[in-house]
């Protein structure tokens, strides 16, 4: 994890100063002391030098140290089809790294996640056995080396609470686990045992606690492995607003929930989304929420001093359907300050990413920073173009650009 930005806080005293005059004999001025401004004492009617105040230069007073910040960037649903793993599995061939290399894939958000202090990421599906075997949609198990590369892109949590969470039982939610611990990624969302279910995901962020919250619509019928209802948390609004306020008892500066949720291809929020959304954040112990599920880009709207992320769509996906906008994602960014007893959302941006998928290799891109280099294939440009601007329409349906949401840069 890379460490939130530290300020200094300095203190200055002022020392009292004695002015000492010496008297000169034959009317000769006195002398300030050495280090010291002295005002000259003029003569009063008998001839003798009257009292002044010494008077001290102590420069200016001291500067107050910036407030403290963090940057928190969080991305859409890592959902591994086989053409995935398949691109992988070249890249590990052409760079010798073993049988499947991600890297490359991801490498286009990298700069974007790498300089957060904290990057989160969505890992929607459960991870197979080293050597496989693999299986894509409907009942995913994919290649572990994913978290690995996500390690390396940048990211320091990941949440796993999803419609796909139990497609390989408790073996594949074990599995998933222990591979982001292996990788160093924390993690909330689903569990091995019920104490770890219990336990809320604290991860530290320079000074700052922040509490990672992960919950979903539900698990495609597919009842709790075991009859263990604790194996994973869906979404139910009194539960969340309990987990939440206990986070901040247990010391959480922030507390960020992420919600699998929403109309699969829709743009617009569903019903359930509108109404609980808003209501999350405006509660005293919910500062963001983040929403993924339905595999395209949907609105962030802001609700007093924050913000509700709708869905980021996909970070890296690749869908059966024809329909371009599930090539599209959001990567969302926002800057926290402390301010007086709490941390405040101070600004909030966001980037268009999009998974190239022709002319090969597949390849995830930061839509500006794609469209800002020159030498851009003009059929890929006018495809960037496309997905820049479908998503920034998107993003800011909801009243965002006007309440201060930003691009994180322009073409």
């Amino acid at each position: 994890m890379r460490t939130a930005r530290h300020r200094v806080r300095a203190s200055a005293g002022l020392a009292a100063l004695l002015a000492v005059l010496l008297a000169v004999p034959g009317g000769e001025q006195p002398i300030a002391p050495t280090g010291r401004a002295a005002t000259v004492a003029a003569p009063d009617a008998d001839g003798a030098a009257a009292a002044a105040p010494a008077t001290t230069d102590a420069g200016p007073p001291p500067t107050p140290p910036p407030p403290r910040s963090f940057t928190l960037v969080a991305t859409g649903d890592v959902l591994l089809h086989s053409t995935l793993w398949d691109q992988a599995g070249e890249d590990a061939a052409a760079s010798g790294t073993g049988e499947f290399d991600f890297r490359p894939l991801l490498a286009g958000v990298a700069p974007l996640v790498g300089a957060a202090d904290l990057a989160i990421c969505h890992l929607e599906t459960p991870v197979a056995p080293a050597g496989g075997p693999y299986a894509s949609y409907p009942s995913f198990s994919v290649p572990p080396d994913i978290v690995p590369a996500l390690a390396d892109t940048g990211f320091d949590a990941c949440t796993t609470a999803s419609n796909h969470t139990y497609d390989r039982g408790a073996d594949g939610v074990d599995r998933t686990l222990e591979a982001l611990d292996a990788g160093g990624i924390r993690h909330a969302g689903s569990a091995r045992t019920s104490e770890e279910a219990a336990t809320i995901t604290m991860v530290p962020v320079g000074d700052a606690e922040v509490a990672l919250l992960s919950y979903t619509y539900g698990f495609n019928g597919i009842p709790p492995p075991g009859g263990q209802v604790w194996r994973s948390n869906p979404i139910d609004e009194a539960r969340i607003l309990a987990d939440a306020a206990r986070a901040r008892r247990e010391g959480a500066d922030v507390v960020v929930a992420a919600l699998h949720w929403g109309d699969e291809y829709r743009h617009d929020p569903n019903d359930q989304q509108r109404a609980l959304g808003p209501a999350l954040v405006r509660s005293p112990d919910v500062d963001l929420l983040l929403g993924h599920h339905a595999h395209v880009p949907q609105p962030i709207e802001p609700v007093g001093g924050d913000w509700v992320v709708y869905g980021m769509g996909n970070m890296v996906a690749h869908h059966g359907t024809s329909d371009p906008a599930n090539e599209e994602g959001l990567l969302v960014r926002f800057t926290f300050t402390e301010a007086r007893t709490r941390w405040v959302i101070t600004e909030a941006e966001y980037a268009p990413l999009l998974v190239a998928k022709s002319p090969p290799p597949i390849r995830l891109l930061d839509v500006a920073a794609t469209l800002s280099d020159g030498g851009v294939d003009p059929a890929r440009r006018d495809r960037l173009q496309v997905a820049w601007d479908r998503t920034t329409e998107v993003a800011g349906a909801l009243g965002g650009h006007e309440h201060g949401l930003t691009p994180i840069a322009a073409p």
